[in-house]
């Protein structure tokens, strides 16, 4: 029998278009739980794409329609690609900083495919504007949030080029919030037909120069991903798609990943079997993992002698380091979603695993905010951690309401 959304159940009335799209959600993603929204740019490949992206010409306009009005609202106002990349988010420094909390960032994927129903991916889905309230949101870790989104399309051929949103509380779908974001849309579209109009006909590009040996291997403006964080099997994000992998072939990609200057036969083999396994294993490993990226992702099948990746592969464990090495606890934090592949038993993955666990907790017990250690404390891991439970009590204020919880928990394991 089909998995289906726990609101379905309570008999309360559920729109058709949250309804269909949830069902769509439970076609990509195991439960409304495993929603996520990786970050899939580092800051300098997301202010490469930002800078050659069409919506960069009209942010001007969505600046002084839409982001000037809302400040001090409690609200954000979010651009993305037609993936639904978030491109640019703006709002006060407060509302950004809660926007974090469910990463919505600038940089993060809020597809349907990859966060479940959500007015950016939805809107993109159907290709029109959309206003997503509160429980219709695919993710529980959302339901506190409301967002209006409504799709940018090519003043030329109609395709869509992105999406504007606006998110927050309640007014976020307020009676005249769509009417708001289309207006500004309209503007936006019109401006970039005026732009086109004023540069004239498009002059005729000249023959390109021979591609150099690397061009072929050159990193993209945007990277894929691979999550291999609180889960058991990987799950690849690649072109607008999510592609699910057995625990070996998650081993293998990682790996890869990890290692853009190649691998040979032995030390992928050293790295992901136990010692003692023929090189046999991983040959053959490789050769059903290179049919399934034919398959679904030619542009990321392995070459061969060294074993290496042709193009960047995020990795979300790799990434939770890079934001703790900048200080950076609460992105980190969002990303981790629990051990790197808590079943797997291939040497380097256990090393890893270890790794970032030691390093996350280190990093948040010495340097992070309350909100942030706290935030920390809801990890399964976090959960019999005496010395990070005193270290919250130390933190938080005499007279904090908070306390009171945590000086639970702690005399439940001491008892």
């Amino acid at each position: 029998m089909p998995p289906t959304h726990p609101l379905l159940g309570r008999g309360s009335p559920v729109r058709p278009l949250v309804r269909e799209s949830w069902q769509r959600s439970l076609g990509a993603l195991p439960s409304p739980e495993a929603a996520n929204s990786p970050v899939v740019w580092e800051s300098r490949e997301l202010q490469e794409f930002r800078r050659n992206h069409p919506l960069a010409a009209v942010m001007p306009v969505i600046q002084q329609l839409l982001v000037v009005p809302s400040q001090d609202t409690g609200l954000l106002v979010a651009v993305g690609d037609e993936h639904g990349r978030l491109l640019w988010v703006e709002g006060d420094s407060a509302a950004r900083r809660h926007g974090e909390n469910i990463n919505f960032a600038q940089g993060a994927d809020w597809s349907e495919l990859v966060a479940g129903t959500s007015a950016p991916g939805t809107a993109l889905v159907l290709g029109r504007g959309v206003q997503i309230s509160g429980e219709e949101h695919f993710n529980p870790a959302v339901h506190s949030w409301s967002c209006t989104a409504v799709p940018v399309h090519d003043p030329d051929s109609g395709g869509i080029l992105g999406i504007v949103d606006i998110t927050g509380g309640p007014d976020a779908v307020g009676a005249n919030t769509l009417s708001l974001v289309q207006a500004t849309v309209a503007a936006a579209e019109a401006q970039l037909r005026i732009q086109r109009l004023e540069r004239g006909p498009a002059p005729r590009r000249r023959s390109p120069k021979p591609a150099s040996p690397s061009a072929a291997t050159a990193k993209p403006l945007y990277c894929d991903s691979l999550q291999i964080l609180g889960r058991d099997q990987g799950v690849l994000h690649i072109g607008g798609q999510a592609l699910t992998l057995s625990e070996r072939h998650t081993e293998i990609l990682a790996m890869l990943a990890l290692h853009p200057a190649g691998l040979t036969a032995e030390e992928l083999s050293d790295m992901v079997y136990p010692e003692g396994t023929s090189l046999t294993s991983i040959r053959a490993e490789m050769v059903r993992l290179r049919k399934l990226l034919h398959r679904h992702g030619p542009s990321l099948v392995p070459e061969s002698r060294p074993y290496r990746l042709p193009r960047a592969l995020v990795v979300d464990a790799d990434q939770v380091l890079s934001y703790l090495n900048r200080g950076a606890h609460r992105l980190a934090l969002n990303i981790y979603k629990g051990a790197v592949l808590p079943r797997s038993e291939a040497p380097a993955l256990a090393s890893l695993r270890t790794r970032v666990g030691l390093l996350l907790r280190e990093a948040i017990l010495t340097d992070a905010s309350p909100d942030v250690l706290l935030a920390y404390l809801q990890l399964p891991e976090a959960a019999d951690d005496v010395d990070a439970w005193h270290s919250a009590l130390r933190l938080l204020p005499p007279r904090s309401p908070r306390r009171a919880a945590v000086v639970a928990h702690l005399e439940s394991l001491e008892a």
